[in-house]
């Protein structure tokens, strides 16, 4: 007897614990234009301190993407070693307040004068960077594995919600950057939303383990109602796996029959995401209006808040949001990995829009604005219905027993496909 999620009790907190587990990285890379003021203070002087000062701004993007991904790979290696040794709720609790205590730091920060300092000042960011990336990827790699003991809805919504982080950031600045004449008002008010909804992340997950819907344990913590999906079908019957996987549940999951398993799914994953990271923030957030010389709010204030960040992120939501309803290609189908390899062609679409400044190619073939909306809207559509897809089937194709360590695993593709896109990002971006 299945229990009944009431109210869509669990479906609302997985959504909520989505939102919270990129939020915090969405926050940083949305705040633009807060990090490109703290960061010009000195960039108009002449000599070296300027034009460091200068490089920092220009490349600001592709150091944080690598600062936030490189580290989070070895905190994804550390979960899955820690996976049946430390419980969930420790993972995930530890965190949680991990984040809120550096974005706490980060909020006191906007009111503290920084313009002797740049340098250190961009040091200390980079550094909070990757704690907050640290964290979050515990905690994300943590709710993927815990949701997998649930059914594939529960995993739908937290990976729904990751979108919505994202979009709830963007429409944040947008808001902020209307209301606040001041740039660090706006960026006080932007990070205070963040901390308070940290600490509301804290709250739904103290309450997850207390509704019915959590009330029948299995071995894993909060483990509750198997998979109900058509992908579980595709998996192994439990047999003498789930014996010897028992016999060692305080150990380390065995990793080769998730791998053998998963190879193709972890493969689409990674590309789907490192195409992505190359392309946002570093390039899509750097293409401007054509007519920006024209003065006009539009084109040189709200252009990149509204084109790059609010509509990629709505865009990957919906996709997202949209695997709901439709679940196709399936996981072993051939059309899968050839869609996910088709979205290379962003690439020369992004770099031949109006990428300033450009050092190198001078060439820009898409000289309107509208071609880097359409663009920008497929590839968060793509991002967001691909790599929900592979995500949902990672867990589904193991023998349930190792779903939780599955769920770690997939985790590190994505994870994998964002550290070598951002890495490959900063390469684009000085090339153009």
């Amino acid at each position: 007897q299945k229990p009944n999620d009431r109210l869509h009790g669990a479906y609302i907190i997985f959504f909520l614990l989505g939102i919270g587990s990129l939020l915090p990285w969405n926050f940083f890379i949305t705040a633009k234009h807060y990090w490109m003021y703290k960061l010009q203070n000195c960039s108009d002087q002449a000599g070296p301190a300027g034009q460091a000062a200068s490089d920092l701004r220009d490349f600001f993007e592709s150091y944080i993407s690598i600062a936030s991904t490189v580290p989070s790979l070895l905190c994804l290696i550390g979960n899955f070693l820690l996976v049946n040794k430390v419980p969930a709720s420790i993972r995930i609790l530890s965190s949680l307040f991990i984040m809120l205590a550096v974005f706490l730091v980060i909020t006191v920060l906007v009111k503290v004068d920084t313009s002797a300092w740049t340098t250190p000042f961009f040091a200390l960011t980079v550094g909070c960077m990757v704690i907050v990336s640290s964290a979050s990827t515990v905690f994300t790699s943590s709710i993927f594995g815990l949701s997998s003991n649930f059914p594939m809805k529960n995993l739908q919504a937290l990976i729904s919600g990751q979108a919505m982080g994202g979009t709830i950031s963007a429409i944040a600045s947008v808001i902020d950057l209307t209301a606040a004449a001041d740039v660090t008002d706006s960026a006080l008010a932007y990070f205070l939303t963040a901390d308070i909804f940290i600490i509301i992340c804290i709250m739904v997950y103290l309450l997850l383990p207390r509704l019915e819907y959590s009330s029948q344990k299995e071995s894993p913590p909060l483990s509750a109602v198997p998979p109900n999906s058509s992908a579980e079908d595709e998996a192994e019957p439990g047999g003498t796996t789930n014996t010897s996987f028992l016999a060692k549940s305080t150990g380390i999951p065995p990793l080769r029959p998730i791998l053998q398993k998963t190879a193709l799914l972890g493969f689409c994953l990674f590309y789907v995401f490192f195409i992505s990271i190359i392309i946002f923030p570093s390039l899509s957030s750097n293409i401007e209006s054509v007519s920006k010389s024209s003065g006009s709010l539009w084109s040189t204030k709200y252009f990149a808040p509204l084109t790059s960040f609010l509509l990629y992120n709505f865009a990957d939501w919906c996709g997202r949001q949209i695997t709901a309803w439709i679940q196709a290609p399936g996981p072993k189908s051939k059309l899968l990995p050839a869609l996910v390899l088709l979205r290379t062609i962003f690439l020369p679409l992004f770099i031949l829009s109006n990428y300033q400044p450009r050092a190198h190619i001078w060439m820009v073939v898409f000289n309107q604005d509208v071609y880097p909306v359409v663009f920008t809207a497929l590839l968060g559509l793509s991002n967001g219905y691909l790599g929900t897809l592979v995500i949902i089937y990672g867990p589904k194709i193991v023998p349930k027993e190792l779903a939780e360590a599955a769920g770690v695993v997939m985790t590190f593709y994505l994870m994998l496909g964002l550290a070598v896109g951002s890495a490959c990002s900063v390469l684009i971006v000085h090339l153009v």
